[in-house]
This record gives structure tokens, sequence and C-alpha cells, in this order.
């Protein structure tokens, strides 16, 4: 086997499985569980028995997961020109490289590599090590689902930016015009603009904790209009993903059905074809019957 056929069937097993190609689907299913287990052993190490106990055991198991996913890495990398043929080589690794699914693989696998690298400060390890629960973000490759969530979001990624820039914007003004009304009247409750951002943040979204109210009767205006805009700005974001997975289903459906109706119109044209050959293969047999005797096998005589 050479290295271009080699390369050819690596891609075609590590790509998403079809129901014909049983090593495709073996290694789907191979890598949905391996990250599930991965992500559950995570959270059941942050249990400081459990981690004291079996620690040897969530090691070794970190071993194991992170060489495959290394492995998987290098070989989705390796197989890059093959996923964008239409670049030249150097374009398509880049390409792959700086993708979103890409940068997951990369960050998720990061953590274990860390300490190799000389990076000793025990406070960024920690931090980088729950990384490895982006490794759920893999099954993006495997789920219709996650597919549909992540289609959604590239397609309205520009309106969502711009409803989070509106909500940035409010968030400044509101804070900032407490701020002046209450700083005042309560010091401690409003010391500053930063501080009243935790305040615009809880009335925006509607959560209401309550620690920090306004106490003055214009305050309390204000903090009122905020939080009617709140719901506007809330809803926002829910009907910009909503119109969005609602168009994406219906494209979904039209697809397969225009696929649905595209093989049954092949399988129509090829019975008829196939229908064709047996009636012409009939016809000639028919006439060959006419031209010899059925009895003696003797050739008749031609009719004029």
């Amino acid at each position: 086997m050479n290295y271009s056929i080699l390369r050819m069937r690596v891609y075609t097993i590590i790509e998403r499985g079809e129901k014909y190609d049983k090593k495709s689907l073996y290694f789907d299913y191979f890598i949905i569980v391996l990250v599930l287990l991965s992500v559950i052993s995570t959270i059941w190490e942050s249990y400081p028995e459990a981690n004291q106990n079996y620690q040897k055991y969530f090691y070794g198991f970190e071993i194991i997961s992170i060489t495959v996913f290394t492995l998987e890495y290098l070989l989705r990398l390796w197989t890059a020109p093959l996923k964008y043929p239409y670049l030249p080589a150097w374009k398509a690794y880049l390409k792959y490289f700086l993708s979103f699914i890409a940068l997951v693989d990369l960050i998720a696998i990061l953590p274990f590599y860390l300490p190799f690298l000389g990076v000793g400060d025990l406070r960024l390890l920690r931090m980088m090590r729950l990384l490895r629960l982006l490794r759920v973000f893999k099954l993006n490759r495997y789920s219709r689902a996650l597919n549909l969530v992540y289609d959604v979001l590239k397609e309205r990624g520009e309106e969502l930016v711009t409803t989070v820039f509106f909500a940035l914007i409010l968030l400044l003004v509101s804070s900032t015009l407490m701020y002046y009304v209450e700083h005042d009247i309560n010091p401690q409750g409003f010391p500053n603009i930063i501080a009243t951002l935790w305040w615009a943040v809880v009335t925006l979204t509607t959560v209401g904790y309550g620690d920090v109210v306004p106490i003055t009767m214009l305050g309390k205006i204000l903090n009122g209009i905020t939080a009617l805009i709140g719901i506007g700005v809330v809803a926002l974001p829910t009907s910009i993903l909503s119109a969005g997975f609602l168009e994406k289903v219906q494209e979904r459906k039209r697809i397969e059905k225009e696929e649905t109706e595209q093989i049954e119109r092949q399988l129509l044209q090829e019975l008829k074809e196939r229908n064709g050959e047996i009636e012409e293969e009939n016809k000639n047999s028919h006439s060959t019957h006419l031209c010899y005797c059925p009895h003696c096998g003797g050739k008749l005589p031609e009719i004029d």
C-alpha cells in the first residue's frame, strides 16, 4: 500500500463513518466512548477521596486517552489536504489547524504536555487541567444535534455579536447613570462605575440577587427601566437562535427530501434501462426464434 492510498484510507476511517464502512464506524464509537469516559474521569477526579484512592488509575487512564487523542489529532492534521482538496497542502494544514474543532482537540490535550514543556506553576496547571472538559466538544463530529448547534452559531454569529455589543453598551450606560445617581447617597453599594457593573449585569439579566440595590427614588426608577430593557436584551439572542434553528431544520428536511427524490429517480431510471434491455433481449430472442423451425431447428425461408 503506497503513501497516497494509505492516507486516503486513514482519512475515510477517521472521518465520520458511513454505514457501509465498519472500520470507520468502530473508530467513531471508540472515540465517543473514550471522550465520555474522559469527561467522567475528570469530574470524578475532583472528589478528594476518589483522587487520593484512585490517583494512579486516573493517571493511567489519562495517559491512554491522551495517547489516543494525540494520535487522532496528528492523523487528522496529516489528512487535512484530503479534507480541503481545493487548497494547496500548506494552506489545508493551516486551515485545519485553525479550525474550531482542531483547536478544541489541541487545547484538550495540551494540559498533559505542559509540565514537559517546563511549565511549573501549579495554579496554572490546575486551571489548564479543567480544559480537559473541552473534550466533550469533540462529540460535535458525531452528533447531528451538536452539528446543528454549531451551524446555527456559525451562520447567526454576526447577529449574536451585534446583540452582545448592544448589551455591553447598555451595561456601560446603565452602570454609569446609576453610579452618578446613587454614589453620593450609597457609596458602599456603588463605589465606582466598575463595581456598579455588577448591579447592571444582575439587573439586565433579570436575575435580581438583591445584594446591591438603589435607595433613592431616581435610582429605583432607573433600576426598573433597566430591568424592563433587560427582558428585551435577553429575548434578542433567544429569538435569533430560535429562528436559526427553525431555518436549519427546514433546510435539512428539504435537503433530505431532495436526496431521497434523487435516489428514487436514479433507481427508477436504472429500472427503466434494465426493463428496456430485457425487452430488447426478448425481442431479439423472438426474432431469432422466428428464423428457425421449432421442430427440426432448420432455418426457415425468408418471406418477401
